[in-house]
């Protein structure tokens, strides 16, 4: 186009009128759409002459930039931005004739902030630089996209060295256990001894006869004292090895055998399995399961343990008995469990943590229980919600998908020869 222009301009002594009106409506016709392809840029653009004068601007740049647009007087760049910071970056990066790249500025622009990256670069013509180029780009999501995946990266890094450092625990924590259980063998087998022994006058031992039970009591109550010990140190490693294996399998990836079952089945052998532990607690359990349910894919293992997991809530939410309700239904592409209880409720401004890792309304609870539930559901491509009313009861809602066997074919309403 410009070469069409300047033989144009050199004939235009020799043209007529109509010719003139041509080239005007061509040139006028060009530079219209230079201005759409500014415009539709997703960069901001900004040029300036060789004076460093703004003598175009895209839209974007309007968008990013703070610019004064009470007049349309020529100035300098750097007089027609109203950031301080940036106005001076421009005016030592122009005068300066300066070559620059993605330099970074925080700028609040009708409301919204924004991370841009500023660019200056020279526009050379016939080896002479006639002007300056500006360009502008909005980094604020590309900047918040690094810093996620550096979060993710660290989370990972954490995860790997933790999961590693839980696994290092278990270890020990075995091997106490194992000697626990062996001072208690041990003291078991001197508290006998000792009951069989008295203590004379001088503190020496004595035959059985010759002892009075008083003495023998005295001898046998450093041993209860040390079982009572003995036996809190063992529920504390239990207790401690509980969390650790709720973590290990909290930050493991899972490792899905998904295989097509009857979820009906697995939740009755699941109520039958804890049917003794309800008696006990004084729990009822109303089974109302769909016939219609069909099979679905699904790990048996991990559905399981997540189906106990929201049981074994559902009887520490009800310590004076109750009644433990699940269902299951069909509903669309969807099969849907129901676990609900009406127990004593979840605060309403705790509703929204109890799938976070270490939150619990529990005295003794470890906080993974419903972590665990969440992340097992959402491996099966699942959803999982929760309704409480204090003092009223809790339900738990399962979605899981029906596998699609069907092969749908769009119907055709035209000739079907």
């Amino acid at each position: 186009m410009r070469t069409f222009i300047e033989r144009a301009l050199r004939k235009l002594p020799k043209m007529t009128a109509e010719q003139i009106t041509d080239l005007l409506l061509s040139i006028a016709a060009e530079n219209e759409r230079l201005e759409s392809v500014m415009d539709s840029l997703v960069e901001g653009l900004l040029v300036c002459d060789a004076d460093h004068n703004l003598i175009l601007v895209n839209k974007m740049a309007e968008r990013f930039l703070p610019l004064v647009t009470h007049d349309q007087a020529e100035r300098p760049l750097w007089k027609a931005i109203d950031d301080e910071l940036i106005a001076e970056f421009l005016r030592n990066a122009l005068t300066g004739g300066d070559r620059i790249s993605d330099r970074e500025f925080d700028v609040e622009v009708k409301g919204v902030q924004r991370l841009l990256a500023i660019s200056v670069l020279p526009m050379v013509k016939d080896k002479k630089v006639t002007g300056s180029l500006v360009h502008v780009e909005d980094i604020t999501a590309k900047r918040g996209r690094e810093a996620r995946l550096r979060r993710a990266e660290n989370l990972a890094s954490l995860t790997t060295l933790a999961a590693g450092v839980a696994h290092e625990i278990k270890n020990p924590l075995g091997s106490i256990s194992i000697h626990i259980q062996l001072i208690q063998k041990a003291l078991k087998v001197s508290r006998m001894a000792c009951s069989d022994v008295g203590t004379d006058a001088d503190g020496g031992n004595v035959p059985e006869h010759s002892g009075s039970q008083e003495n023998k009591a005295t001898a046998v109550a450093p041993f209860d004292l040390l079982d009572k010990y003995l036996g809190i140190v063992n529920e504390e490693i239990d207790r401690l090895n509980r969390i650790v294996v709720d973590f290990l399998f909290a930050v493991r990836p899972m490792d899905m055998d998904l295989r097509e079952g009857n979820l009906n089945n697995l939740i009755r052998e699941l109520v039958d399995f804890v049917s003794y532990e309800l008696e006990a607690a004084g729990i009822e359990c109303a089974l109302e399961l769909s016939e219609d349910l069909p099979d679905l894919s699904y790990d048996e293992r991990y559905i399981k343990q997540a189906m106990l997991n929201l049981v074994k809530n559902a009887v520490a939410a009800m310590p004076a008995g109750g009644t433990l309700a699940i269902k299951t239904a069909r509903v669309g592409d969807d099969a849907r469990i129901v676990v609900s209880d009406d127990g004593i409720g979840i605060p309403e401004e705790k509703l929204s943590k109890i799938f976070e890792p270490y939150f619990t309304t529990k005295e003794s609870g470890s906080g993974l229980g419903l972590t665990l539930v969440f992340k097992i559901i959402k491996e099966h491509r699942g959803e999982i919600t929760v309704k409480s009313k204090e003092n009223e009861g809790t339900t738990f809602l399962i979605i899981l998908p029906i596998p699609q066997k069907e092969t749908r074919l769009i119907a055709y309403e035209g000739d079907s020869r």
